[in-house]
């Protein structure tokens, strides 16, 4: 069963897996004063701490603290006024999350400005601490459990979040409106495998102060894990799809045998093709619903989500990717009829590779989860070549936060993905007792679509069984494409399915992939 640490972003509250949000205490960081401060300087920390024995964070809060229930650790919240930058009318400012609950182990802070760095100190005066925090107001803290970042994203009057850092090396971003829904992480290791999965933190975090009128605000983090140390550079562009551009650097203490680069968490509870036995009124329930995957050839898949019954691990061998994300393509407020959570508004997430990242695969982890609190869904790059003790990693990527793709569409994009038994084969059982199952494929509209007498194809390929009565029809209520095509299992075991529309030698649509699991 894998651990699971509840992590709280702006005013959500998601569980992930993990065996801590933690970053550890501040130690001689947050005694030194003001030093020196350059784009080197967090790798050579984190180059450093590479060549030294790990050393577990140790905990110095309050019991009292410790011991928080969800209500209490809400009680207590950053006070506006006090927000960092606020009065130099700055257009971003930085707030800061108390230390409590599952978030024992303070990250140091830092302001760079001029060249230098300054240490951030933890104030209870920086808080209101509501009735349901019996302990009272925090003394003293060695640092913060975290920091948000606001902007005029959505109004010019307004400062909106934009970026919030909080638990481990987890952070998201919003662009122009949406709401908080998945996250990424710094790095992904071990997830998944036989072995127990490793949570890297970020120990300390540097706010490089922002200029009057400025586009973008810069973070850098430095991380620490048992096998792992790494420094990262974060370039934050807010805007309709928000922008980070990621530089990192990675040192191995020791080998690591399964790297995760890029990674995205989501939450997937069921949707149009995977219904579940949810008595829920509402129709879907998911911060995401498909994995895409954009290929150096240019071949564009997409994956849809699952809730599954046991742990599902999908890879897709990529020569460098173009790109890949997690997303939430269904923005329809009717699929979802939630009031409260507006899943219609949770953003999507590509990343788009820096230079190239060589031979891997794309991984996509579907585990099993009961409710939504949980995040269960995780997306990452794995390249060939493993890090070994002394090794290092350098990459560069962006990452884009928003609703709509950062690139042109140039094919048609599926749109929903629905299983049933099938109107021939409803009731009917093979003699193994496999059911036959008919599968659904909505396609998006074609703006520049001309209609000819050469007609459109669907092409169907299966790793086992029979495909069976393969169509393409018109989808007139939305001028778009409807594939059908109906699967005959031959043998009780997880099936991989292709399917796209071609006319003539020409590819129309992105590239439907699914597993389907008898």
């Amino acid at each position: 069963m894998r651990a699971v640490c509840v992590r709280w972003l702006g005013a959500a509250m998601v569980a992930t897996a993990g065996t801590a949000c933690a970053a550890t205490p501040a130690s001689a960081a947050q005694t030194r004063g003001a030093q020196a401060f350059s784009a080197d300087t967090v790798v050579e920390l984190a180059r450093q701490k590479a060549a030294r024995p790990y050393e577990a964070p140790v905990s110095t809060l309050p019991e009292s603290y410790k011991s928080l229930d969800y209500d209490a650790y809400r009680d207590i919240r950053y006070r506006p006024e006090k927000a960092r930058w606020r009065d130099a009318k700055l257009p971003f400012q930085a707030q800061f999350f108390h230390p409590g609950r599952s978030f024992q182990f303070p990250v140091v802070m830092h302001e760079v400005a001029e060249g230098k760095a300054r240490p951030l100190a933890f104030s209870p005066e920086l808080f209101t601490y509501g009735p349901l925090v019996k302990p009272g107001p925090l003394k003293k803290a060695e640092g913060f459990a975290g920091m948000r970042l606001s902007h005029p994203l959505n109004r010019e009057d307004v400062f909106d979040e934009l970026v919030v850092f909080q638990g481990a090396s987890y952070f998201r971003a919003l662009g122009r409106g949406s709401l908080y829904g998945l996250s990424a992480r710094g790095l992904a290791i071990d997830t998944a495998t036989s072995r127990p999965e490793e949570f890297p933190d970020f120990r300390e975090l540097w706010l490089e102060k922002p200029s009057p009128g400025a586009d973008r605000v810069v973070v850098h983090a430095l991380m620490d894990s048992p096998s792992v140390t790494g420094a990262y550079r974060f370039t934050i562009i807010p805007g309709a799809n928000t922008v980070m551009e990621v530089e990192a650097t990675v040192f191995a203490r020791k080998a690591v045998a399964e790297l995760g680069v890029a990674p995205l968490t989501s939450m997937y509870l069921f949707g149009e093709n995977d219904r579940g036995d949810y008595d829920d009124f509402r129709p879907e329930v998911h911060d995401s619903d498909g994995l895409f995957v954009w290929t150096r050839a240019g071949e564009q898949l997409w994956r849809p989500l699952q809730n599954p019954e046991r742990i599902n691990v999908s890879s897709f061998q990529v020569e460098s990717p173009r790109a890949f994300g997690v997303l939430q393509r269904d923005t329809t407020f009717a699929h979802y009829e939630d009031l409260e959570a507006h899943y219609e508004r949770r953003p999507s997430a590509w990343v788009e590779p820096v230079g190239d990242w060589g031979p891997g695969v794309v991984r996509l982890v579907e585990l099993p989860t009961p409710d939504e609190t949980n995040d269960n869904i995780v997306a990452f790059w794995v390249p060939k070549k493993t890090l070994g003790p002394g090794d290092s990693l350098k990459v560069a990527y962006k990452l884009h936060w928003g609703a709509h793709s950062p690139w042109p569409v140039t094919g048609s994009t599926v749109v929903a993905t629905r299983v049933d038994a099938g109107d021939s084969w409803k009731g009917a059982r093979l003699k193994d007792a496999r059911p036959m199952r008919r599968f659904i494929i909505d396609f998006a509209a074609l703006p520049d679509f001309a209609e000819d007498d050469v007609p459109v194809e669907l092409v169907v390929s299966a790793s086992s069984g029979k495909v069976l009565r393969p169509i393409a029809t018109r989808h007139t209520p939305t001028g778009g494409w409807r594939a059908t095509f109906e699967l005959h299992p031959t043998t009780p075991v997880p099936t991989e399915l292709r399917a796209f529309l071609k006319r003539g030698p020409e590819t129309l649509t992105e590239t439907w992939s699914y597993l389907w699991i008898p």
